[in-house]
């Protein structure tokens, strides 16, 4: 698997971050971390109890329409109050924060003479003074006394209205518990009072008012009505029973009873007919009239009668029995008797007809002479219509004017001018401090402190910590003793660099790489970075570098850089041997997740040489280099680096990049290998450890640890 690395910090190719490498490093400023957030959470809890606790306290008022439908105006008490939009509470928050109920209540609660409201009564503070003077803030003297405490007023007092509700939150804030309570309900109580002194003025402006045109009203009517009367009696147009004129009055009654003596012939005319039909088909007559002639109906009835005698003889009687005979003389007898009485009730019929024709026709000539006298005085008529018409209306208008009059003023003398709004709470003493909330401050500041600097150390972390190529590794970080590790593990004070005997160096040198690498272990941070070099080409360097690598890796993070450009030979285990390398990142031709590969055989991480070209020694003394080898540091336990053969490299650049040195070397008596370990510490490695190698060729692959 590719790791790359990413802002400094080491980023595996599938973007998975090394977090057991953060976590160590933030571990190991644990002391930084957890020091800096006790000394925050001390200064806090000082901070919180040095400051004044505020104390807020909470009314609410519910904005609606409060008008009692018994106080209403008649013609407005069956008509649906329009419900309170948001508009209007927002209306009402604006006169809850106006300056005039403010000054009120600051005049009644007396706040002027409160040093909260007035710094000036307690002396103004230097900060204030250098905030006034630099422009951020106001001077307090130069502020006449009603702004200032007005000023602090607003900075204590919130207004708001509450979501999706017509209720009205107001807030106020004090250092003193009961006067914020006071103020709170000073500011309601203030905010009704307006409310009911406007309505009243309203209302008592308007009574006076109608009471002006009222007056003026009176005058307008009798003169309209005077205007009438002089001119009905002027023209002679006197009203009738209807209001209309005597001549109107009089074509409408003829209209009446000219419609009446119609329906009176047409009723009269189809019952003479009806009759006529009767006694000439010779049907039985069947008619009201004949009901109502007390002659027609005792003849009626004598005729039944004897036809139910005829009936009841004609059963046991012939008809030439003289019985029989008789009967029937009597019946021809009745019926024409009764024949020539309907004749004299059809003749009776038609002669009202013919009265009540020659009624049609009397009463259509007074009719159209009526007309003809109403389409001559029309103009008369329209002109007094007209002066009616301005008398209703003047009177009408007068009517109303002394309605509303009458309601003005007795809702001005029963106080009846609710406001527009209800207190649903009114504001409490508080015992608990608004301001501070000591336990949360103290908790957020310790948590924030605590995240703040372990995200700047991880920050840190992953940009290499912003140090520059030339920055020298720290001092609690490196033994400033050169010793070499053979002593660290003897446990023998190191001889003088210039007269170390050569034996002794041989005898660490047989030690197995097993207990090199718990040596390096062992020394902690001094023993993270470390340099293999060889004393001559060939030694065994690579071998032992990647040997050393193997047996760090277990239980650790290890990282092998080879750079040794002259003879590179770490790309033949590599998982990707054609991967870039450190010569081409430090040119800027590749990434960190690039050029980082993986061992084979080994959880150890890889960095090949690269594209090497003709600046590679310039590249050695990069800066950049040095930036890369610090952010591995951070993100590996250890770095291990080939650095090639001493003869043939600059030893000082790696001196400050991996200040722990191996030498390799074949011969530990050879004169070559002193004069290697002397030049390592000339050239400002703090310990040099003389190790024998074993020569391997340059295809070799060693097996896995």
């Amino acid at each position: 698997m590719q790791v790359g690395v990413h802002g400094g910090g080491f980023v595996p190719a599938n973007g998975d971050v090394s977090l057991a490498s953060l976590g160590r490093g933030l571990w190991r400023r644990k002391r930084l971390i957890f020091g800096s957030a006790i000394v925050v959470a001390v200064l806090s809890f000082i901070v919180v109890n040095l400051i004044t606790p505020k104390y807020r306290s909470e009314a609410r008022l519910l904005i609606e329409g409060r008008e009692n439908v018994f106080l209403r105006p008649e013609a407005e008490k069956n008509v649906e109050r329009q419900v309170v939009d948001l508009e209007a509470v927002a209306s009402q928050v604006q006169i809850l924060t106006s300056r005039d109920l403010a000054s009120k209540v600051i005049k009644d609660l007396k706040l002027t003479e409160q040093a909260e409201f007035d710094p000036v009564l307690r002396g103004v503070s230097i900060p204030t003074v250098v905030l006034a003077m630099l422009g951020f803030a106001k001077d307090p003297l130069s502020m006449t006394p009603e702004e200032r405490v007005l000023q602090a007023y607003f900075d204590r007092l919130t207004v708001l209205p509450i979501d999706k509700t017509r209720v009205i939150t107001v807030e106020f804030t004090s250092s003193d518990p009961k006067l914020a309570a006071r103020v709170t309900n000073a500011i309601v109580d203030a905010y009704f009072k307006f409310q009911t002194d406007a309505k009243q003025e309203q209302t008592r402006g308007a009574g006076q008012w109608l009471a002006v045109e009222i007056e003026k009203l009176r005058a307008k009517v009798t003169e309209a009505e005077s205007n009438v009367e002089n001119f009905r009696a002027k023209s002679d147009l006197y009203g009738g029973a209807n209001t209309g004129g005597l001549v109107g009055q009089q074509l409408v009654d003829l209209n009446n009873q000219l419609a009446l003596a119609r329906s009176q012939k047409a009723d009269l005319d189809a019952k003479s007919r009806l009759i006529r039909d009767m006694l000439k088909s010779g049907r039985p007559v069947e008619s009201s009239d004949i009901s109502n002639s007390e002659l027609l109906r005792r003849l009626v009835e004598q005729r039944v009668t004897l036809r139910a005698q005829l009936a009841e003889q004609s059963s046991t009687l012939l008809d030439a029995h003289p019985r029989i005979k008789e009967l029937k003389a009597q019946i021809n007898a009745l019926d024409t008797q009764l024949h020539s009485e309907l004749e004299k009730l059809v003749r009776s019929i038609e002669n009202d007809a013919r009265i009540a024709g020659a009624r049609i026709e009397t009463t259509s000539v007074s009719i159209g002479r009526l007309k003809k006298q109403i389409a001559g005085s029309s103009g008369q008529e329209i002109e007094l219509r007209g002066l009616e018409r301005e008398a209703k209306a003047q009177r009408d208008l007068l009517e109303s004017y002394l309605a509303k009059y009458r309601e003005a003023t007795a809702r001005d003398s029963l106080d009846a001018t609710p406001a527009e709004a209800r207190i649903i709470s009114r504001a409490t003493i508080s015992n608990v401090p608004y301001f501070p909330k000591k336990m949360p401050i103290v908790s957020l500041a310790t948590l924030g402190t605590i995240f703040l600097m372990g995200a700047f150390i991880a920050t840190g972390i992953f940009l290499g910590g912003g140090e520059t190529s030339s920055a020298p590794v720290p001092r609690s970080a490196r033994s400033i003793r050169a010793r070499s590790l053979f002593d660290a593990l003897r446990g023998r004070k190191r001889t003088p660099t210039a007269t170390a005997p050569m034996p002794a160096a041989a005898t660490a040198a047989t030690m197995p790489i097993e207990e090199l690498a718990q040596a390096l272990r062992r020394l902690g941070e001094a023993g993270r970075r470390i340099t293999v070099i060889g004393s001559a080409r060939n030694a065994g360097t690579t071998y032992t570098a990647i040997g050393l690598s193997r047996e760090l890796a277990k239980g650790a993070g290890v990282v092998l850089v080879d750079l040794a450009l002259g003879a590179p030979n770490l790309a033949i285990i590599s998982t990707d041997p054609n991967a870039p390398g450190i010569c081409d990142l430090l040119r800027g031709t590749a990434s960190y997740g690039d050029i980082i590969t993986r061992d084979r055989f080994s959880p150890v991480h890889l960095i090949a040489t690269g594209r090497v070209g003709a600046e590679g020694q310039v590249l050695l003394g990069s800066p950049r280099l040095a930036i890369t080898l610090e952010a591995l540091t951070r993100t590996y336990d250890h770095v291990v680096i080939d650095a090639g053969a001493v003869p043939e490299v600059a030893v000082e650049s790696f001196a400050r990049l991996a200040p722990r040195a191996v030498l390799v070397a074949t011969n530990l008596a050879d004169p070559s290998t002193d004069v290697a370990r002397q030049r390592l510490i000339a050239a400002g490695f703090n310990d040099v450890t003389v190790f024998l190698g074993k020569p391997r060729g340059p295809n070799m692959v060693p097996a896995a640890a």
